[in-house]
C-alpha cells in the first residue's frame, strides 16, 4: 500500500471518515463534485482562461483523472480528503488537456498536478493538502470562504451527544 493510503487510512482518520459516513448518508449518494470538462477543450490556454477557470467555484481541483475515476495516487489522496470533508469543488482533468496540464503549471509556477484553489488562490498540491488536513489548518481554510466541513459537523455533533 502506498504512504498516501496508509496516512489516510490511519485509525484516527478512518474513524472520523466512518463516523462522518454514518451520520451523513448523503455524502455518499450525491456526487460533490462539479466538472467544466464537458466542452471541447480549447488548444491553448491563456492566464485570463485559467483565472475564469479557478473561481468557478469555491474549491477547484485541476487533476489526473476525475473524482470518480482519479489516475493517480495524488489525485486520489486530494479526492479522498475533499470527500472526507464533504466539499463541493470544480474537478478538471488535466489529462483531456495537454494544453490545460501545462498551462495550470505556469500559471501557477507549481510542477505537479493535482493542484487545489480556494476562494480563487493556488493553495498547493497533495503533500499540502495532507499536512492541511491532519493538521486541522483544512478546516479552518474551508471555513474562510463559507464551507463547514463534515468532518467538523460530525465531531460537533459527536460532542454535543456527550453533553
Amino acid at each position: 500500500m502506498n504512504k498516501i493510503c496508509q496516512i489516510l487510512l490511519r485509525p484516527s482518520l478512518a474513524n472520523n471518515l466512518a463516523t462522518t459516513m454514518r451520520t451523513m448518508p448523503a455524502l455518499v449518494a450525491s456526487p460533490r463534485w462539479y466538472s467544466a470538462d464537458a466542452a471541447a477543450p480549447p488548444a491553448a490556454v491563456d492566464k485570463e482562461t485559467l483565472d475564469k477557470l479557478v473561481r468557478t467555484n469555491k474549491v477547484v481541483v485541476f487533476m489526473k483523472g476525475n473524482p470518480q475515476a482519479p489516475r493517480c495516487g495524488f489525485s486520489n489522496a486530494v479526492v479522498q480528503i475533499m470527500r472526507m470533508h464533504g466539499v463541493q469543488y470544480d474537478a478538471h482533468d488535466v489529462l483531456q488537456n495537454e494544453a490545460l496540464r501545462q498551462g495550470i503549471k505556469e500559471y501557477t509556477d507549481w510542477p505537479t498536478i493535482p493542484q487545489v484553489f480556494i476562494n480563487g488562490e493556488f493553495v498547493g498540491g497533495c503533500d499540502i493538502m495532507m499536512q492541511m488536513h491532519q493538521s486541522g489548518d483544512l478546516i479552518e481554510e474551508l471555513k474562510k470562504v463559507g464551507i463547514t466541513s463534515e468532518l467538523l459537523k460530525a465531531e460537533e455533533a459527536k460532542e454535543a451527544t456527550k453533553k
